[in-house]
């Protein structure tokens, strides 16, 4: 080996060590172990049949006669959900609680003769039925007349975070988006938004905050459309929200709503991307879309929910790329969920669980290349989706072998990998290959990363065994569980 190749073996191994030593913190392990949960977008846009309200709707319009906050939680329930959060707020500034500080909010309208209290029903039947409940709360505010004033409409912001944050329960995210247009003066605000932060971190330590903020980054797009190659560890610049705000949606646009992920911002955490940047983060993706080309509910889409197998699709791409799924649904006027929604629900959650729910690894022989690992373990604590009982070779062996044998022949459909994010995120390339009956073994499947979960579509062909080939990590890899269904 000469100085130059002994130079780039060092350089590439310090470039590891330092990605690998970023790792998420105990808010972000719960965040990504959730995986799936809804959005619920529900305000007087529902009321207008717009997407972006303009902040002078009557309140009087709001009059959900026959909302049951317990539906929305069920149908969640039903369609596999770990959680909700309310658009407690849209841009327009209509408020779902009884907010002190503004009129305009739904103890002005007719709703439970303004006695109503949308963000209380929700927390507690989200409470009721086992569900994590989170807010969203809009920076922009066209009805506030001091929205672009400075501290005055932060200090304004503040109070209304405060009310959401003190009133009900726990909060498991905070959830704000970058969107910044005009106030009814026609004035921009600009945000204050470690101020924002360090609120949150005061009145809800354990909440995640999601999209404009450092705990949870946007995928970059509202099509469901995920990254080959989706990298948990980034560079820090990632997490500046002013980064978010120049992606985020300024105006009411279908084609925005509809575009692909910018392939100038495919790649975001390759050794190459990575390599010359001076700060790192741990920043795990959120794929959000609607279950409905709308965020709002209008009757003109009531045939136009998204068919099972796209739901199916991008939920395997998302739960199964290393991000979590945010799936929007939208109540109708009377507070309702349609029964084209609500069948939709059931059957993806139907999918999900009749997916998942034999693990075919239970019934397998389970041998590996390196046989012990580096506390001197086997591979068969792998079969335990726990982070107590991954495999991990010793340092330096970058490569891992992991082979499954049945004596009869099992069907399955899907593989699920998962690597110890506690460790870190590390697998760089993998390679899956089936052996099947009557035609030997069969690669199936070629891939970059795991991290938090990777699901692989398997052929559904009889098999008596299956290889995982790990040809690549940063240090080296540690799988915590594999799952075979």
């Amino acid at each position: 080996m000469d100085r130059m190749e002994r130079r780039m073996n060092y350089e590439y191994e310090e470039l590891d060590k330092r990605l690998v030593s970023i790792v998420p913190s105990k808010r972000q392990v719960e965040y990504q172990e959730r995986e799936f949960y809804g959005f619920i977008h529900f305000t007087v846009n529902t009321y207008t049949n717009r997407e972006w309200g303009l902040g002078n709707e009557s309140p009087e319009i709001f009059n959900p006669y026959n909302l049951d906050a317990e539906s929305w939680v069920k149908a969640a329930v039903r369609a596999g959900m770990k959680g909700l959060i309310l658009t407690c707020k849209h841009h327009d500034g209509f408020c779902l609680w009884p907010s002190k500080y503004t009129e305009h909010s739904i103890k002005n309208s007719p709703y439970k003769d303004g006695k109503g209290d949308i963000v209380k029903e929700l927390s507690e039947a989200c409470k009721k039925h086992g569900l994590k409940f989170g807010v969203y709360l809009s920076p922009w505010d066209m009805n506030s007349a001091v929205y672009g004033s400075g501290k005055e409409y932060d200090d304004y912001y503040i109070n209304q975070m405060t009310e959401l944050l003190t009133n009900y329960g726990d909060i498991y995210t905070f959830w704000m988006d970058g969107a910044c247009g005009e106030g009814p003066n026609g004035k921009k605000q600009v945000y204050d938004w470690e101020r924002y932060y360090a609120k949150v971190r005061e009145l809800q330590p354990e909440a995640v905050l999601s999209i404009s903020g450092p705990d949870v980054r946007w995928c970059g797009n509202e099509a469901g459309i995920v990254r080959k190659s989706e990298w948990s560890v980034v560079s820090k610049t990632m997490t500046s929200p002013a980064l978010t705000a120049e992606l985020s949606q300024q105006e009411d646009s279908e084609e925005f709503r509809k575009r692909a992920i910018d392939p100038t911002k495919e790649e975001l955490g390759s050794r190459k991307v990575l390599k010359d940047e001076p700060e790192l983060a741990w920043f795990p993706a959120e794929t959000d879309l609607s279950i409905r080309p709308g965020w709002f509910y209008h009757s003109e889409e009531d045939d136009k929910v998204r068919s099972l197998e796209n739901l199916k699709d991008i939920y395997l791409k998302s739960v199964g790329g290393n991000t979590a799924l945010l799936l929007n649904i939208c109540p109708m006027k009377d507070g309702c969920l349609h029964k084209n929604d609500v069948k939709r629900l059931a059957e993806l959650g139907d999918f999900i669980r009749e997916s998942f729910k034999e693990n075919l690894a239970d019934k397998a022989d389970i041998t590996s290349l390196p046989e012990k690992g580096d506390r001197g373990e086997d591979i068969t604590g792998i079969r335990t989706d726990s982070y107590e009982t991954y495999f991990k070779p010793e340092d330096g062996h970058r490569e891992l072998s992991i082979n499954f044998s049945w004596k009869e022949g099992v069907k399955a459909s899907y593989l699920v990998l998962k690597e110890n994010i506690l460790l870190s995120q590390r697998v760089e390339k993998f390679k899956v290959y089936e052996d099947v009956k009557g035609e030997g073994l069969v690669e199936v499947y070629d891939g970059t990363v795991i991290g938090y979960k990777r699901i692989v579509k398997l052929s559904g062909k009889e098999i008596t065994g299956l290889m995982i080939e790990i040809m690549d990590a940063r240090v080296a890899p540690a799988i915590s569980f594999v799952g075979v269904y």
